[in-house]
């Protein structure tokens, strides 16, 4: 598994650091030796691994650093993913993939923005990082291979869903132009379909239905081939495995297990329950400056299809576990509040959920009160 730790360094050690900042094309390296020394920016061609060598030489040469020093880098999470983390580790290098919008920015209304400064910018970030100072940036966890490959399929079901959801609001709003509304959808059901007057639509909106309805049957047709490859991961893997474990408490489907798992309750190894709500973006962010004192709600800075399997599995849990610890303490909170205190209160239950859910699929035992199905 690979695994994301904070390294640190001595002042006195040498060390050379290298910052990427990549782009399509080509890839700006800023390269230093410690706080003080300007940095040194240089231009590969993307993906040029020989090139990036020969610079690394040039900068031992440079920086009076001996060949066996130790190499240090970082890149920005984005487009390109973590295949140049394995890449960098397999040359050699401490790498660390750093979240963007953690990094510090000037406030000013304008600023000036390059690869270039930005490259020189994240080497002295680096350095500061190595050398203890934890709040310069936050990190990303790299996913082992075969998790990242794995949470693809739960990936791509939450994108056919969703684009179902987008055709069938297609064909809502193609009907409610013609005052008529959108039928039981079988057989060539747009035919049977009369506008506001009682006459059928016209021959280019039926064309335009049936090809967005066309559209819908191969969507379904992979929604279901994705979940029954879900089906076979959940068969495939052993009854102590998290997702197995998961599936097994009432309102859980395999569905949303795997998005659970896929995203990292487990492979993330969380230490607290704060790790786990912050991720989520359940971390609560108050206001309180002079005399002006607020609850500013939550952060929403976590993944995001974490947090929104987390809501819909926290409506479950009311429907499904209603003699649960949780269903009972949402009821006495929230319940007879009306209807803006119940979403209010679905969201603290979501990180409650979450929170017991990472507890049992990591030691087994069951939230209280909790009922599982049946073998």
């Amino acid at each position: 598994m690979t695994a994301t730790r904070t390294l640190r360094v001595s002042v006195s050690e040498p060390t050379l650091y290298v910052a990427f900042e990549l782009g399509a094309k080509t890839w700006k390296l800023g390269l230093t030796a410690g706080f003080g020394i300007d940095p040194w920016v240089q231009t590969v061609a993307a993906r040029d691994w020989a090139a990036v060598r020969r610079v690394l030489q040039r900068a031992r040469a440079r920086f009076a650093l001996s060949p066996a020093t130790q190499v240090v880098s970082c890149y920005e999470a984005g487009r390109d993913g973590f295949w140049i983390h394995r890449a960098l580790l397999a040359q050699g290098m401490a790498n660390r993939v750093v979240d963007s919008a953690s990094i510090e920015v000037n406030r000013r209304q304008r600023r000036t923005k390059t690869d270039r400064v930005d490259a020189r910018k994240l080497v002295q970030m680096l350095v500061r990082a190595c050398l203890g100072d934890t709040d310069v940036w936050r990190e990303v966890h790299v996913p082992p291979v075969e998790v990242e490959a794995a949470r693809h399929v739960s990936r791509e079901r939450s994108q056919l869903v969703a684009e179902q959801t987008r055709l069938t609001n297609q064909l809502r709003s193609v009907l409610t132009t013609y005052g008529a509304d959108l039928p039981r959808r079988t057989g060539a059901w747009w035919t049977t379909v009369r506008d506001w007057t009682g006459a059928a639509l016209p021959a280019s909106v039926q064309a335009r239905l049936a090809r967005l309805e066309a559209r819908a049957a191969v969507l379904a047709n992979q929604v279901t081939e994705v979940e029954a490859a879900q089906q076979q991961r959940r068969e495939a893997v052993p009854v102590q495995d998290a997702l197995r474990q998961l599936v097994r408490l009432k309102g859980i489907a395999t569905t949303s297990a795997s998005v659970l798992v896929d995203e990292g309750l487990v492979w993330r190894a969380f230490r607290n329950r704060r790790q786990v709500g912050g991720f989520v973006g359940f971390r609560p962010v108050p206001y309180d400056s002079g005399d002006q004192a607020r609850d500013q709600g939550i952060d929403r800075a976590g993944n995001r299809r974490l947090r929104a399997v987390s809501i819909q599995l926290a409506w479950n849990w009311v429907r499904w576990q209603p003699l649960s610890a949780l269903t009972r303490w949402y009821t006495r909170c929230f319940a007879g509040r009306g209807a803006r205190a119940r979403r209010i209160g679905i969201v603290a239950l979501a990180r409650r959920v979450l929170i017991v859910l990472w507890r049992y699929a990591r030691t087994g035992a069951v939230p209280e009160g909790a009922v599982l199905k049946a073998a």
